[in-house]
């Protein structure tokens, strides 16, 4: 198990901890006003950047959620390492999409925390095994 040494290391576990619940209003007020995620990857549903709490909870979060089972998918944390607020993680998406299908991605995050919240998450994937998966 993963623990943290740091604030910034334990604002982003309590950031994981409450996306893997699904409760996105639990998740909103996680992030930094002027938040940003990055989905660094193209061709996938979310690809891109969203700039900003209610873009990224309403506008990416939700639907990308939308396309799981409900409370799905949990991230579990390999690794993570930190230097001051930036914390880089390995991780493992795990759950069941809405059309039944099992899913299990790696990813990569790098955090960079602002004012005790999220500001900036950048986020890798296998965007090719997404892609077998939605229809």
């Amino acid at each position: 198990m993963v623990t943290a040494s740091t604030d910034s290391e334990r604002i982003v576990l309590d950031f994981f901890a409450a996306l893997s619940t699904g409760d996105l209003e639990r998740v909103r007020p996680l992030f930094h006003e002027d938040a940003i995620w990055q989905v660094q990857v193209q061709g996938i549903p979310g690809a891109g950047v969203h700039r900003g709490r209610k873009a990224i909870v309403d506008e990416f979060l939700a639907p990308v959620r939308g396309l799981f089972q409900p409370g799905e998918p949990k991230v579990e944390i390999d690794t993570m390492v930190s230097r001051g607020p930036l914390v880089a993680l390995e991780t493992r998406g795990i759950g069941r999409m809405r059309n039944g299908k099992e899913y299990r991605n790696l990813y990569s995050f790098w955090l960079e925390v602002k004012d005790g919240k999220i500001y900036r998450l950048r986020e890798y994937m296998d965007s090719h095994y997404v892609t077998t998966l939605v229809d």
